[in-house]
């Protein structure tokens, strides 16, 4: 066994990112406090081509040095945008005919091995805030919620580990769907 070399990754340009088919998936970071969780997010959104991200609040927007430090060079390759509030880029989502789902824990929520994507609307994942979560009164307007199930005693894991667990199984499924 021997790893790759940086030539037989097949990496994509910029250009080649930008011009390839998106995964139709939305990430919405809802009030996110950490540069490093945002950069990180932002290079899980490369690793899986996915559509976009909006960045809402408080949450650092690029360039910032330390955002770059984790995304390493994702910022230019993923889209994104600011929303002054997260239940202005969740309505204009629902508007655009996203179905927009929390990433929480809730009453009602779908496990996320159970919960089935569809491809009828694309998605839009929203991802709270590391102390809080979601906002409450986003919760209050979402089409949904997924949870991660967990075993453990601590039952919280970082943004960026949610996204990452999150994005790959969609990922999966919506690949699967296209066969």
């Amino acid at each position: 066994m021997r790893k790759l070399s940086m030539d037989e990754l097949g990496r994509k340009t910029v250009e080649e990112f930008k011009a390839a088919d998106k995964t139709p998936i939305v990430l919405v970071l809802d009030n996110i406090r950490s540069m490093h969780n945002v950069g990180s997010v932002f290079r899980t959104a490369d690793a899986f081509l996915i559509q976009g991200i909006i960045l809402c609040g408080y949450t650092p927007v690029p360039p910032h040095r330390d955002i770059h430090k984790t995304a390493l060079g994702a910022t230019e390759t993923v889209e994104w945008q600011y929303a002054t509030t997260t239940m202005e880029a969740v309505k204009d989502l629902q508007e655009a005919g996203y179905r927009v789902l929390a990433i929480e824990q809730a009453a009602g929520s779908f496990a996320l091995d159970t919960f089935e994507p569809g491809t009828d609307k694309p998605l839009a994942l929203v991802f709270g805030n590391e102390v809080s979560g979601v906002d409450a009164e986003v919760m209050k307007v979402v089409d949904g919620c997924i949870e991660i199930p967990q075993l453990g005693m601590k039952h919280s894991l970082n943004i960026s580990v949610s996204t990452g667990i999150v994005v790959w199984d969609i990922f999966v499924k919506l690949k699967s769907l296209k066969k």
